[in-house]
């Protein structure tokens, strides 16, 4: 599986882009037909303290998914954002298997 990450309105350090990949890449574990991920990191201008938001967009055969959260850090958010697909994933595979069986 390929990981496209891009960073917006700053320049992400290499230690993120690779936390960021290791993440993503664990989730061939639940589902091992993804295509490629695409993974937004944008820092909005703001007052607020959560400005940080962490786009994820995974590619598998016959839809997409894609999680996005507004956090403090793009660690947290890469974590909550993966966590979220994991269900996803899980879920869209027992879907698979369920219309097999059927």
């Amino acid at each position: 599986m390929k990981v496209f990450t891009q960073s917006v309105n700053f320049n992400a350090d290499i230690e993120l882009i690779e936390l960021v990949e290791a993440k993503v890449l664990a989730l061939t574990k639940f589902h091992d037909k993804i295509v490629d991920a695409e993974v937004f990191l944008k820092v909005q201008k703001t007052s607020s303290k959560e400005n940080k938001i962490t786009e994820v967009k995974l590619n598998i055969p016959g839809s997409e998914l894609i999680v996005k959260r507004d956090t403090k850090t793009f660690e947290e958010g890469i974590n909550l954002a993966v966590d979220s697909l994991k269900r996803q994933l899980k879920r869209s595979k027992e879907k698979q298997r369920d219309s097999l069986i059927s």
